[in-house]
């Protein structure tokens, strides 16, 4: 296990599930880490649990979480882009315009900005990582999450692009997991845990812990050769043709 130590990460949409998840592992890892989210309250219980202010802060609903960092620890080394929505379900041609331009501006473009400000306060000149938390349905068609699936599967092109573009100061990666027991995730499971289970050569479900130690891995030097990959966390199901 590589150590992270004196590094320091930003991790959106951190405030439970995958990005909290992260969190804990990059400090577990040794780095420090500010966390995003919409709503403060549930913030504060994140960075609690994840040491306290000695190794977590967090920025609630702002534009200036990038600076807050560099404030606090004097760097910003890591970028996780983890916050996503999901917020239709049904046929992608009869999806809402305004919730596919939202899909597309929460899963797509806010990525694209954070990247762009995370070059430009620091990465540009020191060096970094970055990793994007994609989706299996980005990689196949998805019936009923579909501009969920397309979203993904721009955020997976945009993350190559990235990476032949920012090389060789910053490495760009990606993952995409399966279904994850998270809050975010409970529509696709919730009452029928054991059948959806079932369908997956590993038998079970994704638990954050297990996105965690890939995206730390992704961020950290044992990575060193790798840019503009897309690493899937899928305990085995797009082997069946699943998701």
């Amino acid at each position: 296990m590589t150590s992270l130590n004196g590094q320091v990460a930003i991790v959106t949409g951190a405030s439970r599930g995958i990005g909290l998840a992260i969190a804990a592992e990059l400090v577990h890892r040794g780095a420090m880490v500010c966390i995003t989210a919409r709503h403060p309250e549930p913030l504060t219980e994140a960075v609690t649990e994840l040491g306290g202010r000695d190794v977590a802060i967090a920025v609630p609903g702002r534009s200036d979480d990038i600076d807050r960092t560099l404030e606090a620890f004097g760097r910003v080394d890591m970028l996780v882009n983890n916050t996503g929505i999901n917020p239709v379900y049904g046929p992608i041609a009869d999806t809402d315009p305004g919730a596919a331009a939202k899909i597309l501006a929460v899963n797509v473009l806010a990525p694209l900005a954070w990247t762009r400000r995370a070059r430009d306060a620091w990465m540009g000149e020191h060096g970094g990582s970055i990793v994007n938390v994609a989706s299996v349905a980005g990689l196949r068609a998805s019936p009923g999450i579909g501009l969920y699936g397309v979203s993904k599967a721009a955020l997976i092109r945009l993350t190559m692009e990235l990476a032949a573009e920012l090389g060789p100061r910053i490495r760009v990666n990606a993952v995409a997991p399966a279904v994850v027991k998270t809050k975010f995730a409970t529509a696709l499971y919730e009452g029928r845990e054991e059948q959806v289970s079932a369908t997956y050569p590993l038998r079970r479900l994704g638990m954050p812990q297990d996105i965690a130690g890939a995206v730390a891995f992704l961020l950290s030097d044992d990575a060193a050769w790798i840019t503009g990959q897309t690493l899937v966390l899928d305990g085995g199901i797009t082997l069946r043709g699943g998701m």
